[in-house]
């Protein structure tokens, strides 16, 4: 008798989670659009949405809010594979925000524009009038993301309230709104940075080839290595030095460092994050080395 295998693993549940999250926001809302940086977050995203929607074309723009600071390699495969896709794909300068006088941008030598982005990110809001804005953000990355639902509630200031979140049952989601308010919407949010890996392992899905082990001029601040770059400020007691490294996550160049490591390929990067015992963004982001209550209070402001 012919023996058929009916389990369901945790990715194929995580997937689903994901798909559905998707669809609902289709059918529910008028203008969504998916926050897509060309990172690995953003990557497995865009994996679920040709999948949620196919055959048919992902039904909503892409928009990248870019700090005018990013990885060479991350744009060329944001351009590269928006493209390939035929989707359309929005570029929200900061450098525009800075050009207009709608910020300022910081000077010295920790000088960083990534805070910017929250400006920068909440005109193109107003200016498409987009209601649902897909984030990749995950509850495991630090402790203001674990206290965010799904669906995330954004006044018309672009603000989060923890103290005025809306509960969801199950995969029962509220996605009443106003004019001007809108909801970021997180399919991720019960993913981990393995299940990441391990998904994109299983999917054959291509990532920049900064997440793999290349040979890198780097200098060293505050324990962590950061790039060899015209937007870097470097002092003289950070002499650059050779090393091979590569990226757990991408972002603007100024404050993302990358860790020393050996893996070259997908199953070698997941044998070192399960054997590692630092968050990511707590080993590779200097902004995100704050307390919970300052994360709070970026996100109160609009932040991602």
């Amino acid at each position: 008798m012919l023996q058929r295998d009916y389990t369901t693993s945790q990715l194929d549940v995580l997937e689903a989670e994901a798909i559905h999250i998707m669809r609902e926001v289709a059918a529910e809302f008028e203008r969504p659009c998916l926050l897509f940086s060309g990172g690995k977050d953003s990557i497995v995203m865009l994996r679920i949405a040709e999948k949620a929607f196919w055959p048919a074309a992902i039904p909503f723009p892409l928009m990248h809010v870019d700090t005018g600071h990013n990885f060479d390699e991350v744009i060329d495969f944001r351009d590269r594979r928006s493209g390939e896709l035929g989707a359309r794909l929005i570029v929200a300068s900061v450098q525009d925000s800075i050009d207009q006088g709608r910020v300022v941008e910081d000077t010295g030598r920790r000088a960083s524009r990534n805070r910017l982005q929250t400006t920068t990110l909440l005109d193109a809001i107003e200016e498409h009038e987009f209601d649902a804005v897909f984030g990749g953000a995950r509850r495991d990355e630090e402790k203001a993301r674990a206290k965010e639902r799904v669906f995330s509630f954004r006044d018309d200031f672009g603000q989060w309230d923890p103290k005025n979140q809306r509960p969801e049952l199950w995969n029962l989601y509220n996605a009443r709104i106003r004019k001007g308010e809108h909801i970021r919407v997180f399919p991720l949010s019960n993913w981990t940075e393995l299940d990441v890996w391990d998904y994109i392992r299983r999917e054959g899905i291509e990532i920049p080839s900064i997440y793999f082990a290349h040979t890198r001029k780097v200098f060293e601040r505050d324990g962590m290595l950061l790039p060899d770059s015209e937007v870097v400020q470097r002092s003289e007691d950070e002499p650059l030095f050779e090393a091979v490294v590569r990226y757990r996550t991408v972002g603007d160049m100024t404050c993302t460092g990358a860790v020393q490591s050996q893996a070259a390929t997908v199953e070698e990067i997941i044998e070192e994050i399960a054997a590692t015992r630092i968050t990511e963004r707590g080993a590779t982001r200097a902004d995100d080395r704050s307390s919970e209550a300052a994360m709070e209070d970026r996100k109160r402001e609009g932040y991602f």
